[in-house]
């Protein structure tokens, strides 16, 4: 087969053409124009995978297409290797699927934020010098902000501001390691990092502080939960798939084989178990289980063996499917009645029983059950942790899943589909139809094509372990491993069933890691916004008055001869106020 020289980045192609969606005046255009987006990329990947564009090498080699001179650097704009693959792949199957979800949004600007952020999350992965990677990020950080922004709420708000402000930080970090990586080494090259804890790493902790905030890694990971439940239904689908993802990749290309990754990601997957118990809001709960399951991701780059760094792409890449499944589940309630809050629900099975069983098989997949994705990823890196003799580490990842059994395959679809009602509060009913398919017929598409991947992927592995970026060795499906876990699940479930009246909803607010932020912060603004900005008035008023003293003065000296004794006071007292700050100032 003949090669192309020229390679079509898909991120470009994503990008650029979301910007042209408000300018579409026909709405079936339009609507046609978003759904074949993602689908351009695909065929882009396809030819790539097939060689149109090159024979691709084995990991960690790449095929190298766009590069640019820059100041007296090189940007590697198009790094095509197994890992960029496997992440484009799986960000644009995710992509066609929620565009599907998100026909029918309101806002063209959601279009367009959200194909910005899909097409700068694969210029993340497929960018193969930092200059390239840390622009991609920034592009990244602003899009999410203006898909919770378009929530519409006062609460959409100020999440949008505390999200910006995170991930602004984090780009600070990500930007003063890269130039003192930069400073020492000469080289913008986007690979493997060294670690450690002297002086001469402060560069790369700085860089490592900067991908753990954007992977929501405890402790830093409270603005996800704060943020992804206030987007817009469609919006916070787009926002499950692509940061945290798009920072465990990072992890794997630069910090992979870090110890303490390792710890760092097992306190994740339990931390954020624990506070799932806690929560109220669908939305809020299933983000905690983003930043449960991340944890297993960044474990696993901790650990840094070739199995444990195939399951956490591979884990990524389930992730990203299923999570996106089960906030499309959450967002179809949403949607219809207005809330996802637990004690606001329940009973809507009747009205809604195709978007429960989609979201059950998301649940399903997530807890690691067999014959379902979450499985044949999750176990690789349980199994890498045991392999290396760290029976913490394994016994804490398995304890995760239990616990993500509990809530998000049993808690969730009780509290809003079952919980032991006939029938929805009257409110809430009032706003359906009488009818199975009060969820729109363009969101259960959505759902039902991540719910066959969700399936595919579980009962045929090897079509993921094929993209893997190191060969494979090893069989899920183990006898040993298929019996603990169906055990361990039908005990969660008789131990559910006992105490199901003790997990309804309760309208609580769930106190996390961000009070040491926002209480802080918000004392510093009143702070702001009171006392200082009086003084800042008063001392305004007080120079302007000096300053137009001595321009009358200047103009007119006679007047010096006229003043008052009191006037006369008044301008040495202002004199020596204003004499008396420069002195606290230069302290």
């Amino acid at each position: 087969m003949s090669e192309l020289n020229e390679w079509i980045h898909p991120g470009l192609v994503i990008g650029l053409g979301g910007l042209l969606i408000p300018f579409i005046p026909w709405r079936r255009v339009k609507q046609a124009y978003f759904f074949l987006l993602p689908v351009a990329g695909l065929v882009i990947l396809a030819g790539t995978s097939a060689g149109v564009f090159g024979t691709l090498p084995p990991w960690p080699a790449a095929l190298h297409k766009w590069n640019i001179p820059f100041l007296h650097y090189t940007l590697d704009i198009a790094r095509i290797n197994k890992l960029s693959i496997l992440f484009g792949y799986v960000y644009l199957l995710a992509a066609f699927c929620m565009n599907i979800y998100a026909l029918r949004a309101k806002s063209d600007w959601e279009h367009v934020a959200a194909m910005i952020y899909v097409g700068s999350a694969l210029g993340a992965v497929f960018a193969g010098d930092l200059f390239t990677l840390f622009f991609c990020l920034e592009i990244m950080s602003w899009a999410p902000f203006f898909l919770i922004l378009l929530g519409g709420t006062k609460s959409a708000r100020g999440a949008a501001l505390r999200y910006i402000l995170w991930h602004h930080f984090s780009g600070v970090c990500i930007l003063a390691g890269i130039l003192m990586h930069v400073h020492q080494t000469g080289s913008i090259a986007f690979v493997h990092m060294p670690w450690g804890w002297g002086g001469e790493y402060t560069g790369y902790n700085l860089m490592l502080l900067g991908f753990i905030i954007n992977a929501a890694t405890a402790p830093f990971h409270s603005w996800l939960a704060d943020t992804y439940s206030e987007a817009t239904p469609s919006g916070s689908v787009y926002m499950t798939a692509y940061t945290t993802k798009t920072a465990v990749f990072c992890l794997i290309v630069t910090f992979s084989g870090v110890p303490l990754l390792m710890w760092m990601g097992v306190i994740s997957a339990m931390f954020s178990v624990f506070m799932a118990v806690l929560e109220n809001d669908g939305r809020r709960l299933l983000s905690y289980h983003i930043v449960s399951q991340v944890g297993y991701m960044v474990a696993g780059v901790g650990i840094g063996t070739t199995m444990a760094l195939n399951g956490a792409a591979a884990h990524a890449f389930c992730h990203i499917i299923y999570k996106a499944l089960l906030y499309m589940g959450v967002g179809c309630p949403l949607v219809v009645v207005g809330t996802a809050k637990f004690n606001q629900l329940g009973g809507l099975y009747k009205y809604m029983p195709i978007s429960f069983w989609l979201t059950m098989i998301g649940g399903l997949s997530i807890s690691a059950f067999p014959l379902f994705s979450g499985f044949v990823s999750k176990t690789m890196t349980i199994e890498a942790a045991e392999l290396i003799h760290q029976p913490v580490i394994y016994l804490m990842l398995e304890c995760a899943s239990i616990g993500t059994f509990l809530h998000t395959g049993l808690k969730l679809p009780w509290n809003i589909w079952l919980q032991g009602k006939n029938a929805p509060p009257a409110e809430i009913e009032a706003k359906l139809k009488d009818s199975a398919f009060n969820s729109p017929l363009n969101m259960l598409i959505g759902m039902a094509i991540l719910a066959v991947l969700c399936i595919l992927l579980g009962v045929f592995p090897k079509i993921l372990y094929d993209l893997l970026p190191y060969p494979v060795d090893f069989v899920p499906y183990t006898l040993t491993r298929v019996f603990s876990l169906t055990q361990m699940f039908i005990f969660t479930f008789l131990g559910f069933w006992l105490l199901r009246k003790l997990v309804v909803g309760h309208p609580t607010y769930t106190l996390d890691t961000d009070w040491f932020v926002r209480i802080p912060g918000s004392l510093f603004l009143r702070f702001c916004e009171g006392p200082l900005l009086i003084f800042g008035t008063f001392l305004d008023r007080l120079i302007t008055r000096i300053a137009d003293s001595f321009t009358a003065t200047l103009h007119n000296p006679s007047l010096e001869m006229r003043m008052t004794p009191m006037a006369i006071g008044f301008g040495v007292l202002m004199a020596l106020v204003v004499f008396s700050i420069f002195l606290v100032v230069n302290m």
